[in-house]
């Protein structure tokens, strides 16, 4: 990672491996992690009403120097902005499926490390449809999203496990790679 990048946004469905990947980059660049899970879900897995949360967010992107994993389109426009790089984890859905029912057998009845304190890890018919038709309803409004934000320069779009480990692997070096190009079409 190179030393002028503060700032990192990792996005993609759930399931794709941002909370991960953050934690890494985190490591590897020496920066705080934030995992907006742990801030938008109270005990009992209660949502953060949105005025709150925004207040929440704003003051987040505020801070000098993070990686920020999560979706939470309702707040990209104060996100966007504020990264200096956006990692975008374009997997394919089985990929997210498959992490993401591994992810439930090992935390099953657990709060993640990455959770809001009183969230246990569950799985529900509802997050598996939002994974499933992540490609073509969040994915696009995300797209939009970077692209009202002047953001294309700034995103590294990473398409399956292997590209992300091989990204990882030359993050050290002085230019990040650009995997892939980023397009709603593709």
């Amino acid at each position: 990672m190179t030393p002028d990048i503060q700032r990192v946004l990792v996005v993609g469905s759930g399931g794709a491996g941002k909370s991960t990947l953050a934690r890494e980059i985190a490591r590897k660049a020496g920066l705080p992690v934030i995992h907006l899970d742990r801030y938008f879900w109270q005990p009992g897995w209660a949502a953060t009403p949105v005025e709150e949360w925004r207040a929440v967010v704003a003051g987040l992107v505020a801070r000098p120097a993070w990686v920020m994993d999560g979706n939470y389109g309702g707040t990209l426009d104060l996100r966007i902005p504020a990264a200096e790089l956006i990692v975008f984890l374009d997997l394919p859905r089985r990929v997210a499926m498959i992490r993401a029912v591994r992810r439930w057998a090992r935390w099953r009845g657990r709060t993640r490390p990455d959770m809001g304190a009183g969230c246990p890890e569950k799985m529900d018919v509802s997050f598996l449809r939002w994974i499933w038709t992540y490609p073509r309803e969040s994915r696009n409004r995300l797209l939009q999203a970077l692209d009202a934000h002047g953001a294309a320069a700034r995103v590294v779009r990473l398409c399956s496990p292997r590209e992300v480990r091989a990204w990882l692997g030359a993050a050290a070096a002085p230019a990040l790679p650009r995997m892939r190009p980023l397009s709603a079409g593709t």
